[in-house]
């Protein structure tokens, strides 16, 4: 007498139904990070005209964001994890439309130094959030790799956007404009 066993099949959990949907969503968030790591390069010589900063403040007008962002990744994303991934995203896209429009009205160079460093924190809560969240809708791994893509793809389209979307705000309003696409 034989007997064959079998594999007890994994239990693969049903896809979300708007799960293509949320990823928009997602990308969307993070396509407002990278549009503002570099739509800020045109607006420095009407920075400069208007708040006359300093040639320190100014570097740091361009750099704090970045510097913010990258110190905060790991940080932001563990703390998502402890708090809620879905919570971080909303807190960091509340923040991150807030201080937008503190960067779009700053008087003084120390302000927009400011108001740039907590642009830099609340961008480095969306973007592990964001990448986290496509991880929990898109279980099957061909879904999940073309998700992750279009995260990356949209990622670098927004930086190579963010001057021509700048140029464009420049040309037509005040320099505050540039902070006001997010």
């Amino acid at each position: 007498m034989t007997s064959t066993v079998q594999p007890a099949k994994t239990a693969r959990p049903t896809p979300r139904p708007g799960r293509w949907l949320a990823l928009c969503v997602l990308v969307l968030a993070v396509l407002l990070v990278a549009v503002d790591a570099t739509v800020l390069g045109l607006a420095t010589p009407y920075i400069s005209e208007d708040l006359h900063p300093s040639g320190t403040q100014l570097l740091w007008i361009g750099d704090v964001y970045s510097f913010v962002i990258a110190g905060l990744l790991v940080s932001m994303g563990s703390l998502g994890d402890r708090i809620g991934r879905k919570r971080i995203l909303l807190c960091g896209a509340t923040a991150f439309g807030a201080v937008s429009v503190l960067n779009a009205y700053a008087t003084t160079p120390e302000l927009m130094i400011l108001a740039r460093a907590l642009l830099g924190v609340a961008g480095a809560t969306l973007m592990p959030a964001t990448l986290a969240l496509i991880r929990n809708l898109f279980h099957d791994p061909r879904e999940r790799s073309l998700a992750v893509g279009i995260w990356g793809a949209t990622a670098s389209a927004g930086t190579a956007v963010g001057p021509i979307v700048g140029g464009f705000l420049l040309e037509h309003f005040w320099w505050g404009s540039v902070f006001l696409i997010n």
